[in-house]
């Protein structure tokens, strides 16, 4: 990680998040950079470039002299002359023997349709417009039967999917096979049984569940808990009926886990971390004792990382996690926690789209003031740019340099995607599933070595997970902040993996 004042222009080299001596990452694998990609402003979706075996880096411009181009328009009406324009005035047709070609027409027109639309019904694609479908079985279930207690997909995805944490309150809320809405659960008859249930079926382990407040519900129709004699059931969505009112008006706001808290004895603008508990989510991730990436800690089994760490390492059993250690040589000693198994998105490595992992661990952390969970960025949270965050790791302390012996911390900014996907700085390259983050001026970024690692801010007396440390440009160059993994994009596939295995 580079904190130095020094503005670095005109280099030219692609950093990343591995160590190269250690031969990590692939060629291709993403830059290094801790820098956050969060506005979520509409942008290309498809990046133009490719990563090469080469390292790159164009200085490019000042943001300030950049004037967005718009491409031109066509307005000239332009008409290609069709089978029945009067060209040429010599070999016109007559009246009578036009409708019989132009019904003939019509007719072809109907049967090519009729034949597509039999080819894609056969494959499946209008079997399911009134209705989801189950992703793990495939079928098709109604939309009014989606959440109503029942196995109607035959692994359960209709009653897995159908809770989820709202806001920095956390909010409980319900999906509504009614209104096709989510809706805020009512307080009203709840409890810990249903609490634990709930936080269960999103992807926690009962273990680390909390307990639950209630909030006053601004919602008009909020789902309340049916009064039955009943409520012994496990089925927790039968427990759930609909009503045009909530009688407390509040809402649930359930805790599956403590998460975001630190103990704040970091100095203030200091970039050596020499107080552990200040970074309690932050890990270490290392093959044959020697650091490779970073990654942070949501649950005591699950650790969020970057794909491209693990792309060519795959192998779970290869892989030792080390939390709670602020130096290097405090982990030549430890044990650490070994990995039973890796999770890789869809990841693909010349442009580092969907640039995220998950590791799961054989035995749970053992959660004390030095090693906690950071808080997973709820729905419905939005981090904008100029917000403030921290991006913290073992990385090099300048491009091309060794790792960090100390773990290191820098202050950085969100930067929107607009801004980064300008031409000076990564040109249309930023798509939805990253985040930049860092500053434009340069001195301030990630560096190899802390790939995978956290990008967070503060919200609410609460530390949330930003991103993930991905790629970028050198370290700490001018226009060429650090870029990473969006996690509030990935949130639904990140809960999917840890109510799977």
């Amino acid at each position: 990680m580079q904190t130095a004042d020094t503005i670095y222009d005109n280099v030219s080299h692609l950093n990343y998040g591995f160590q190269h001596e250690e031969q990590r990452p692939p060629p291709y694998a993403p830059p290094s950079g801790i820098n956050p990609a969060l506005p979520q402003y509409p942008g290309p979706q498809n990046p133009q470039h490719l990563y090469q075996n080469s390292e790159r880096y164009s200085p490019a411009q000042s943001l300030h002299q950049y004037t967005p181009q718009t491409a031109a328009v066509n307005t000239h009406h332009t008409v290609t002359p069709g089978p029945y324009l009067d060209v040429n005035p010599a070999h016109k047709v007559s009246r009578r023997k036009k409708w019989p070609i132009i019904l003939g027409i019509v007719i072809t027109l109907l049967v090519v349709a009729g034949v597509i639309a039999v080819v894609l019904w056969f494959y499946g694609v209008f079997d399911c417009l009134q209705g989801r479908r189950c992703q793990t079985d495939n079928e098709c279930v109604s939309f009014s039967q989606w959440c109503d207690g029942e196995h109607n997909c035959p692994s359960g995805d209709n009653k897995t999917q159908c809770f989820r944490l709202f806001g920095s309150n956390f909010l409980l809320q319900m999906y509504s096979n009614v209104t096709l809405k989510w809706e805020n659960v009512c307080s009203d008859g709840w409890n810990d049984s249903l609490g634990m249930q709930a936080c269960e079926e999103m992807g926690y382990e009962r273990s680390t569940y909390v307990g639950y407040e209630e909030f006053y519900s601004s919602a008009s129709t909020d789902y309340m808990l049916a009064k039955t004699d009943s409520l012994s059931s496990s089925n927790l969505t039968g427990f759930l009926s609909k009503t045009s009112y909530c009688p407390s008006n509040k809402a649930v706001a359930l805790k599956c886990i403590v998460c975001g808290q630190n103990r704040e004895t970091r100095i203030v603008g200091g970039t050596t971390v020499t107080s552990k508990g200040v970074w309690p989510w932050q890990v270490s991730l290392q093959i044959s004792r020697r650091h490779l990436c970073g990654g942070s800690v949501i649950t005591p089994y699950w650790i969020v990382t970057a794909a491209h760490c693990v792309h060519e390492n795959s192998d779970a059993r290869d892989w030792t996690v080390y939390a709670g250690y602020l130096t290097l040589a405090e982990m030549q000693s430890a044990t650490g926690n070994s990995v039973s198994r890796i999770v890789i998105h869809n990841f693909d490595p010349r442009t580092n789209e969907n640039d995220i992992a998950l590791m799961k661990l054989n035995s749970p952390l053992t959660i004390t003031t030095n090693v906690r969970p950071v808080c997973l960025p709820n729905k419905g949270m939005y981090f904008t740019a100029p917000q403030e965050c921290y991006v913290t790791g073992w990385g090099a302390l300048f491009s091309g340099g060794s790792p960090s012996q100390t773990l290191q911390e820098a202050k950085i900014q969100l930067i929107d995607r607009t801004t980064c996907n300008s031409q000076p700085v990564y040109d249309r390259q930023i798509t939805d599933t990253m985040i930049c983050a860092g500053k434009l001026e340069g001195g301030v970024d990630s560096c190899q070595g802390d790939s995978g690692g956290p990008l967070v801010t503060k919200e609410n007396s609460l530390w949330w997970l930003v991103g993930d440390t991905s790629w970028g440009d050198g370290c700490a160059f001018r226009n060429k902040p650090g870029v990473y993994g969006n996690v509030t994009y990935f949130l639904d596939w990140i809960y999917e993996q840890m109510r799977k295995y």
